[in-house]
């Protein structure tokens, strides 16, 4: 009997921010499992910024999707079928296997999850690519230490949230930069920052003055634009600057002016790009170190949940303007857990 399955696909390339008839809903036939592979029904889909680079042509650190392609993204799914013996039907999995409520997978490409500890959604959040991405940042690149001062961009969202906790537990004081009151608010009273500045702020330099009276040694760069405009002069000699995203940039159709490099060598900064899969190591160093915090509450996180899988592109695209508050998730199907 062949089995059907729903799936994404991009149907055309966007141009500046994505629309909704960039994607297409499908049905289609998969194909019988062969040696080697795995049939999961998917759970959790992860929504991420970097997907808007994956949905271009431009030369990149990966392939873009093609016209016709799944789209890209990791997901959490319980496995239905398997043609290989580490795997069987009930186990849960992680892996990148796109936006589509049945997949098959090669078994080699996926990680068997503890469905009785934290919750399955946590291992696309905080004890996922995000939360893995802020551990690598602060420990291969940012490495705060006591009493310096780390600012956070998108410090609400599901990576600066993680970035600045880990800071503050090397006994730095961390300022967040966030998009409203609500965030700023949660980012100081739940997440524990000392700090945090609402980038819609008419002056976010002067504000940045009062918040950081002794200049700024670790910027963990989630936004780009104007933030990281008013966050760079404002960098003390030997700060480190983790470059991990840009999403205020991701829509533009063409570069924006960068700053005058000039203070890079009077300040000696380090600039560094982050691509977590370049120390893939990284992934259970964090899942082993941050599980016990998740499941004693003294890692916060937060998630915004989307139902259901055709709602994925709107979700997307708000994903790109600031819309979510917190790790932003499309729950596909039931959580066995």
């Amino acid at each position: 009997m062949n089995m059907t399955r729903r799936a994404i696909i991009l149907r055309q390339r966007p141009v500046g921010p994505p629309r909704p008839e960039d994607f297409e809903l499908i049905t289609e036939t998969l194909p019988p499992l062969k040696e080697g592979q795995v049939l999961t029904r998917t759970i959790w889909l992860s929504l991420d910024p970097y997907m808007r680079g994956r949905l271009s042509d431009a030369k990149s650190y990966a392939a873009p999707v093609p016209i016709g392609g799944v789209i890209t993204g990791e997901t959490v799914g319980e496995v239905i079928a398997s043609e290989d013996a580490n795997f069987a039907p009930g186990d849960v999995v992680v892996g990148p296997n796109g936006w589509a409520d049945y997949i098959v997978s090669e078994a080699r490409n996926l990680v068997k999850l503890d469905r009785h500890g934290p919750p399955l959604s946590t291992y696309l959040g905080v004890l996922g690519m995000p939360g893995t991405t802020a551990y690598s940042g602060m420990t291969d690149i940012g490495q705060p230490k006591p009493g310096e001062t780390v600012v956070i961009s998108a410090a609400a969202g599901a990576v600066g949230s993680v970035a600045g906790q880990i800071a503050k537990r090397a006994g730095a004081r961390v300022v967040g930069i966030a998009g409203g009151a609500e965030k700023c608010l949660y980012v100081q009273e739940t997440l524990g920052f000392d700090d945090c500045i609402d980038h819609r702020v008419v002056d976010l330099r002067s504000a940045l003055e009062q918040a950081c009276p002794n200049g700024i040694d670790v910027y963990f760069e989630n936004v780009g634009g104007d933030v990281q405009a008013a966050v760079f002069p404002m960098l003390n000699p030997f700060a480190r600057m983790v470059m991990c995203g840009m999403v205020a940039e991701y829509n533009d159709t063409k570069p924006r002016p960068g700053p005058n490099l000039m203070p890079v060598v009077r300040k000696r900064l380090r600039i560094q790009g982050l691509i977590v899969t370049d120390k893939p190591e990284r992934f259970a160093e964090w899942r082993a170190l941050a599980k016990p915090w998740v499941m004693d509450g003294s890692l916060r996180y937060r998630e915004d949940v989307v139902d259901g899988l055709e709602n994925a592109p709107q979700a997307l695209i708000g994903l790109l303007s600031g819309r979510n508050f917190g790790k932003l998730l499309v729950r596909v199907g039931p959580d066995p857990a």
